[in-house]
């Protein structure tokens, strides 16, 4: 175990996202998550050596969950849209049926994104397309973007395809706005990505004047002056407004600014950056007068059952796989090594690593596991200031395990409530 602890011992050295780049390129040997040195291969024997002390939102508690619960939503961000559904069926069939499940268990939104070119999320290149099938076929829940790539689009045609999903619904539309920050998805519009944080608080404010029916100043063909504004005219007189964040806290700070809430993750900033980040957000929403606190959604990969081991196992490979490709998107270990002169990070610690990355972010960083600990997760959520977690399903268990799961956590949550 020496040498394990050595290896945790300068993988917590490392920042997030440094440490993001390093398990990102080791996940490439395309190893599946290992026993750690010693161990004899049984759940668990795994579970009680391979496991290192993993961070939580708050240290989880010993004993059962107590106090209220967050709401609940769904979010979607396929690892491999190059790759077959685990049970062959049409790669949205998961999204529309647990549209469906979640509509009628009282879950707040589905979250869909937007990314291109890319296997990691390329199944959600257009959101508000995916949200216009799902208005069809569920009667309450909202329906929001998680996240809308600002500066890859017009603010006039963001305003006018999510206006008509809001008609399709009923009112039910919400949009979380993002940066992006892959420079590949700004092969549509290569020139926006140097200012594409202005771009994006711009194109905040234009979405919103659009939706309350204000006109805006535009050049039509001919090079004339025009105003225009857009139809149809929306349900909603004023459009929720979500900020995507990471761990700049600038980010969580203008979200404030604007009176919108905040989407947020684990997986590319640590419990502390996330702390930091909520407590920054509520001190400046109420330094601009806001009503309320905020709002701040967290996504959480999410695959819960009776059994912790066996869901631990279930989970190993198609999770070490979707995080290897999500990491897949960062730099080198070259760059890790550059950026922090001195780092003693070393080629063959490979399979130790991609075991650390599972470990952390299943003990730490989901909803992954049983009853017990899932609710002790969702108080933990509930006390760190978190209001909603969006439970991110699509990581490559089948559908009808993965609907089954999400009919067991509404259970769970539902008797916690009564």
């Amino acid at each position: 175990m020496s040498d394990t602890n050595d290896l945790n011992g300068r993988l917590d050295r490392l920042s997030p996202e440094h440490r993001l780049l390093l398990e990102r390129r080791l996940a490439q040997t395309g190893r599946p998550a290992p026993a750690e040195p010693g161990n004899s291969g049984s759940p668990q024997a795994r579970r009680a050596t391979a496991k290192s002390p993993a961070p939580s939102l708050i240290p989880l508690g010993d004993g059962p969950a107590s106090g209220q619960l967050p709401d609940l939503s769904l979010l979607f961000f396929s690892g491999d849209a190059a790759a077959e559904e685990p049970d062959g069926t049409n790669p949205y069939r998961l999204l529309i049926e647990s549209a469906r499940l979640a509509d009628r268990r009282g879950f707040q939104a589905v979250w869909l994104p937007e990314r291109h070119f890319q296997r990691f999320g390329g199944l959600y290149p257009s959101p508000s397309v995916l949200a216009a099938g799902i208005a069809t076929v569920t009667e309450r829940i909202g329906l929001r973007s998680g996240s809308v790539v600002a500066p890859l689009h017009d603010p006039v045609r963001i305003a006018e395809e999510w206006a008509v999903v809001d008609n399709l619904s009923g009112g039910r539309v919400g949009l979380s706005f993002a940066t992006g920050w892959h420079p590949v998805d700004f092969a549509l519009v290569p020139e926006a990505f140097a200012d594409r944080r202005e771009i994006m608080h711009r194109t905040i404010e234009t979405v919103r004047a659009l939706w309350r029916g204000e006109r805006i100043p535009r050049t039509d063909g001919s090079g004339g002056a025009v105003e225009v504004s857009t139809l149809p005219r929306p349900v909603q007189p004023e459009l929720p407004i979500w900020v995507t964040a990471s761990s700049t806290p600038a980010t969580w700070l203008r979200a404030a600014d604007l009176g919108a809430g905040v989407l947020c993750g684990l997986i590319s900033q640590g419990p502390a950056s996330l702390a930091q980040g909520i407590s920054a957000y509520r001190k400046r929403w109420a330094e601009h007068g806001h009503p309320g606190t905020g709002h701040v959604s967290l996504m959480l990969h999410t695959f819960v059952g009776d059994d912790e081991d066996a869901i631990r196992e279930r989970v190993r490979e198609p999770l070490t796989q979707y995080l290897g490709t999500f990491l897949g998107q960062y730099g080198s270990v070259e760059e890790i090594r550059r950026r922090n002169p001195g780092l003693d990070v070393r080629e063959d610690d490979a399979a130790a690593i991609v075991n650390h990355a599972f470990q952390r972010h299943f003990d730490g960083s989901s909803l992954l596991g049983g009853r017990d600990k899932c609710l002790r997760m969702l108080a933990d959520a509930a006390a760190a200031g978190i209001d909603e977690v969006a439970c991110l399903i699509d990581f490559g268990v089948g559908v009808d395990e993965t609907l089954a799961s999400l009919s067991l956590l509404a259970d769970w949550r539902d008797r916690h409530s009564s």
